[in-house]
């Protein structure tokens, strides 16, 4: 290889590096959203459901507070191993690839650059320890007024993004703003 090539890929090769370490911090992000969603039925029976549907998804009530018509669930989100798995092995490649980068630069001591990929372990260490947490998801139901024909319940749910998405899909709701 010349010399001229050997600090274009180091640098391309350190940003790759840096790409990797920001992908595994996002991995464990909480992703929070606040969404209102409308139910064409009455407080009561949706109350129902939504206790039934995050029952079934591990959850239970940490809180209620009926003044103002809310209850925040609690659950245990569960890291998954396959993005354990999946994490570790792209660090494996990321330091790997490093590594041979840096004993093309450094020829004497190249093959103490190869130990960096002992670390790789560690990335699933990492998420395994930060993707589990106790998640919260707040309900906070609330009457239609505009509801002439049928009665129709708001629901402001605070909550992770993919729990929202599962919520809606489950229980048919539709977002506030596709509505208005």
């Amino acid at each position: 290889m010349t010399v001229p090539v050997l600090p274009s890929t180091f640098v391309l090769t350190s940003l790759m590096v840096v790409g990797l370490f920001f992908f595994i911090k996002a991995s464990v992000k909480e992703r929070i959203q606040q969404e209102k969603l409308i139910a064409p039925q009455e407080a009561e029976s949706l109350l129902t459901q939504l206790q039934l549907h995050f029952n079934s998804r591990a959850y239970r009530v940490a809180q209620t507070n009926p003044e103002e018509n809310q209850i925040i669930f609690e659950g245990l989100v569960r890291p998954s191993g396959f993005l354990a798995i999946f994490l570790t092995l792209l660090t494996a490649v990321g330091l790997l690839c490093l590594a041979l980068v840096l004993s093309m630069i450094v020829p004497q001591n190249g093959q103490w650059f190869l130990g960096l990929v002992i670390l790789s372990p560690l990335t699933g260490l990492f998420y395994w320890q930060r993707a589990r947490r106790i998640e919260q998801v707040t309900l906070k139901l609330e009457v239609a007024v505009d509801s002439v024909t049928q009665p129709q319940s708001i629901i402001t749910v605070r909550g992770h993004r993919d729990e929202l998405a599962t919520l809606k899909q489950s229980l048919g709701l539709k977002s506030w703003e596709e509505t208005h």
